[in-house]
Parts: structure tokens; sequence; C-alpha cells
């Protein structure tokens, strides 16, 4: 039996309450690493290369977030990358995919010894992303809107050549109402769908997540990206649920007036995002549809995992510059995923079974 469903430390329980609505736990550990940062104790940790290790699950939306800016910034080189499997009991994420059940790098089997290390009895989830000082394998941070906002301003010191501006200041004041939208109405959104604990609290989450959506499906029926010319953390964040829509949350989440692919502007701006490099290729489609109908066993009881839909058709044109616009702007597109890095063969139609 995987540890993911084991009885002694099972999930169920954890997810849906029944006769609730679900309210996601939002209070993050808030220490952040600033060019400056000078006191550890006090939330201020210094940018330092080779210094962090970044632990993001490619199942989860949030972390995937972290593992995209990472690769679009060019952070490869300065910030590791540990990669937890699809699925985890109600202790934590473990390292169950790397040799021996450890992580490489920490030498730890359970993402939970890290935080337990900085603070013992550490009483919330153990969320990814989070990253952790590697030589006191202590966790730093999970707080994952910041986490990629902190890459994008502090960190461009160690920018590769041409990455682009994900957080361009002339745009922020726009790019504010429409991430705080995407955040509480559709990231949220889905899991306040498929989280409910009654038919009422369902319906009203299912009709807040699609008048969201048929609001992104105007505004992209009118421009290749959310806000500006080029690819922002906007629509970094918008992605990771998009991908996620038809494999997981139209039928796991009960997100099922529409699929995304019936819903022509967000199906074409989705596809053009994927194809984009550092989007689609950190996706793992089978590792996000093991962890969500494996673990969630509130919702999936029996832990069977579809095999559809077919995923091809994300390599499909899209059309999406007849817009305008360019991903980049005048910088360029990152190199190829690194070879250790790369998503398993046949987990994507970007890397076709062998």
């Amino acid at each position: 039996m995987s540890q993911a469903t084991s009885t002694e430390h099972s999930t169920k329980g954890a997810y849906v309450h029944t006769g609730e609505e679900f309210n996601r736990d939002t209070n993050y550990i808030e220490d952040r690493i600033l060019r400056g940062g000078d006191n550890p104790q006090e939330g201020r940790w210094p940018v330092e290369p080779g210094r962090y290790r970044l632990i993001a699950a490619r199942a989860c939306p949030w972390a995937n977030r972290t593992i995209i800016v990472r690769r679009l910034l060019g952070l490869e080189d300065v910030i590791s990358l540990g990669t937890p499997g699809p699925t985890h009991d109600a202790r934590s994420w473990t390292f169950d995919l790397d040799e021996g059940g450890k992580d490489p790098v920490l030498g730890i089997e359970r993402l939970q010894q890290a935080y337990f290390t900085r603070f013992p009895n550490y009483p919330r989830g153990i969320t990814v992303p989070a990253i952790v000082d590697i030589p006191s394998g202590a966790v730093v941070t999970n707080d994952y809107a910041q986490i990629t906002l902190d890459f994008s301003t502090e960190w461009t010191e160690c920018h590769r050549d041409g990455a682009p501006d994900l957080y361009p200041e002339h745009l922020r004041e726009e790019m504010a109402p429409v991430m705080k939208r995407i955040f509480t109405e559709v990231n949220n959104g889905v899991y306040r769908c498929g989280f409910a604990g009654s038919q009422d609290a369902y319906n009203q989450a299912y009709d807040r997540l699609w008048t969201a959506l048929d609001w992104l499906e105007e505004r992209l029926s009118t421009r290749r990206y959310l806000v500006g010319e080029t690819i922002t953390e906007a629509d970094v964040r918008l992605f990771t649920t998009l991908v996620r829509f038809d494999p997981v949350y139209h039928g796991h989440f009960k997100c099922n007036r529409s699929k995304l692919t019936e819903m022509p502007a967000l199906w074409g701006y989705a596809r053009d995002l994927f194809q984009t490099p550092g989007f689609g290729d950190t996706v793992d489609f089978v590792q996000i549809k093991q962890h969500y109908y494996i673990v969630h066993e509130d919702v999936n009881p029996t832990q069977i995992v579809p095999q559809g839909p077919d995923l091809t058709n994300w390599l499909l044109p899209h059309g999406r510059e007849s817009f305008g616009g360019s991903p980049f702007g005048n910088g360029t597109a990152p190199g190829p995923v690194r070879d250790d890095e790369q998503v398993a063969a046949g987990h994507n139609p970007l890397y076709p079974a062998n």
C-alpha cells in the first residue's frame, strides 16, 4: 500500500467538511529572500546563489508557478529544484521519485522534516512550493504568491540574458486586480467547487467560477495576454489552473459547465502559453492526475485515476499571433530544459513516449 493510501495517515476528512464551504488557509511563512537581506531571524534572508533549494511538486498548481518562473528567468543554476512525487498522505509530500526515497541535496524523505527543522511541531499544512535553506536544512518560506514576485524583483542580478520582465512596474497597478480576481475566483475557485461540503456551497462556488471564466473568455477574445503585450506573472498564475482544467477540475472538482476546449479564447490562449518555452515543458499530466485522484480521498474514495482525456490537442495551432504582441517582447525564450529536469516521456505531448 502506498503512503498516500495508508489508513493511519489517510487524507480522508482533510479536504471536505460536511455542510461547509471550502476556505483556504492563507497563513504562510512570510520570510523573504531579499537583495540586501541581512537578518534571517527577522525574516530577511540574503539573495545568495546556490544557498537555497526550491521544493516544488509538478502536480501542484501553486508549485508549478514557481517552476515556470524559475525557468523563464533562468534561475536554474542559482536555485536548485527538488521535486516530490505526486502523492502524499496527511503528513507531507515525500521524495519517493528520488533514489532511496530521499532528496539528493537535503537528504530528507519528507518535506515535513525541513519545516520541523525550522519550526518544531509546525501546526499548519506542509505545503509546496517551499524554499529550503540548504546549509541548515530549514524551510525559509512557503508563501507561493510572494516567491515568484521575489524571483522577478529580488534576483535580477542572477537572471539570464534576455529574461522577460514578468512584473513590470508600469503594469503593476493594472495587474493587481486581475491577479486578485484570478486567485479568488479561478485558482481557488475550482477548489471551492471541488471541496464544497454542501450542495448550496457548491452551487455558489460554481456560479462564481463560471462568472470569472466568462469574464476571462471575453477579455482574451481581444488580446493575446492578460495584461500588456508580453507574458507576465498574471499569465503564469492563470495558466497553471487552465492546464489542469480538463484533466482534473472539469470532472474531479465538478467544474463541468464547459470544457476548456469548448471556450475558444481561453483554449487558444492556454495552447499559446503551453507551446511557449517555459510553460508547457514544465507540465506533467500524469503526475497531475495521480495527485488529485489519489490524494483527495474525500472526493474520489476509489482512488482510480482516469485514463483520459486525450491531450495531444495541446499542440494544435492556436492562431493567437493575430492579436499582436510576443511572449518575450525584446527578450528571448529560455533554452532547452536541463536533462535532469525534463518531464518524463509520455507524461506530456511535448515529450512523447519512446
